[in-house]
């Protein structure tokens, strides 16, 4: 049976994360994962965790400025303390709530040193997330939702993994995002498994619930379950109802 992840940046996003935690599990959600839930107290998201017997999966650093519409700093030359500090953080707050994964987000950049300020912020991370077992995800981004977001390609991200060789740095797979920069998700995701850390997935190409649009998810999650990944799936996806009034698809594509 295919397990999901309720990321709780989208869904019930109007609700402080413990509530949130609640409802994805009342919902039949198997697990959960956030965005930047920096402003909540640790001990709150761990009782939530506790009280409903959720896990959480992932959270991100944060994205910097928001107003310059900044959206991470891991890749920015000249801004390695503060994206060091942010890494710091999120290590400490995954700790602190047992949460699996630490997404470094690398930022909108076209920096010639880019490539080799990530590398460097990235084996960082990883060295600092040994002491916990975090495991350091990156995800490629799409160029119509994020343009000059550092890291756009699945190739370009499985490359910097191949390269930094580090045992707790792995791919975050969106579906969506690699579908609006790439298309052919099932090719690419069966070449890409070895490396993968978590994968998330909406509908293409307007970022709704997954029971719509360009791509069969059916088909996607029949092949994950074929070849053996049985980790929970992220459903990031953005409502345009209640959350609960957009669920249909989870009881479809479950089995």
């Amino acid at each position: 049976m295919t397990r999901f992840s309720a990321n709780l940046g989208f869904l019930w996003n109007e609700l402080p994360i413990p509530a949130a935690i609640r409802a994805a599990r009342t919902a039949g959600f198997d697990a959960v994962e956030c965005h930047w839930p920096y402003d909540t107290p640790a001990s709150e998201v761990v009782l939530a965790l506790e009280e409903t017997g959720m896990e959480m999966l992932g959270l991100n650093t944060r994205r910097g400025n928001t107003e310059a519409r900044e959206f991470g700093l891991a890749a920015l030359p000249g801004r390695e303390a503060e994206a060091r500090a942010d890494i710091s953080e999120g290590l400490a707050f995954a700790a602190a709530t047992r949460t699996r994964n630490l997404h470094v987000m690398a930022g909108v950049t076209t920096h010639d040193g880019a490539r080799a300020c990530f590398e460097e912020n990235l084996l960082f991370a990883c060295d600092a997330a040994r002491h916990s077992g975090t495991t350091i995800l990156i995800e490629p981004m799409n160029g119509f939702d994020v343009p000059g977001y550092f890291l756009s390609a699945t190739s370009q991200a499985a490359d910097l993994i191949a390269r930094l060789d580090q045992p707790n740095l792995r791919l975050m797979f969106d579906c969506y995002h690699v579908q609006r920069m790439e298309g052919e998700i099932l090719p690419i995701l069966q070449q890409v498994l070895p490396i993968v850390g978590h994968i998330q997935f909406a509908a293409v190409p307007d970022r709704g619930p997954p029971d719509h649009g360009e791509v069969d998810y059916r088909t996607i999650f029949t092949a994950l379950a074929e070849l053996g990944y049985k980790e929970p799936l992220g459903a990031e996806y953005r409502c345009t109802a209640p959350t609960e009034a957009t669920l249909g698809w989870m009881r479809d594509l479950r089995d």
